[in-house]
């Protein structure tokens, strides 16, 4: 009787573990995102975590006949990547990311997490030379 208590007991944890892993480790999408830098911050109570807003171009409707603007919101951990876009804010920027099943309080708020940063475009910047001049 022992024996079988210790075999389902290690089957049990078996499957306990490879479901989380599943849930929080296992990568379900990498793709690329690009928009301009909405806002980005290091924010949390215990887990101090980067979050960041990228607003697209276009708009989505969750129900039929609204309009809201495309926003991709998104966790960093790496402090390279943090460093560079804390620096971009209101630039174009063009992100790497990978999309998890579940968050963990240490990884973000979000699914999605940005692992590198392919390009930073000044054109999401308004400056003195985009607006009109009347001589």
């Amino acid at each position: 009787m022992k024996k079988f208590a210790w075999i389902f007991g290690l089957i049990l944890l078996t499957v306990f573990a490879g479901v989380f892993w599943y849930k929080y480790y296992f990568v379900f999408g990498e793709g690329v995102k690009a928009g301009s830098l909405n806002y980005f911050v290091k924010k949390g109570v215990v887990f101090k975590t980067y979050e960041g807003r990228v607003v697209q171009e276009g708009f989505q409707s969750p129900t039929a006949g609204g309009l809201q603007s495309n926003e991709f919101r998104f966790s960093v951990i790496d402090p390279a990547v943090a460093d560079q876009l804390e620096r971009s804010s209101g630039k174009r920027v063009e992100l790497r990311y990978k999309e998890y099943n579940g968050m963990l309080p240490w990884r973000g708020t979000s699914n999605f997490v940005v692992t590198e940063i392919l390009d930073i475009d000044n054109t999401g910047k308004t400056d003195s030379s985009a607006l009109p001049y009347d001589k």
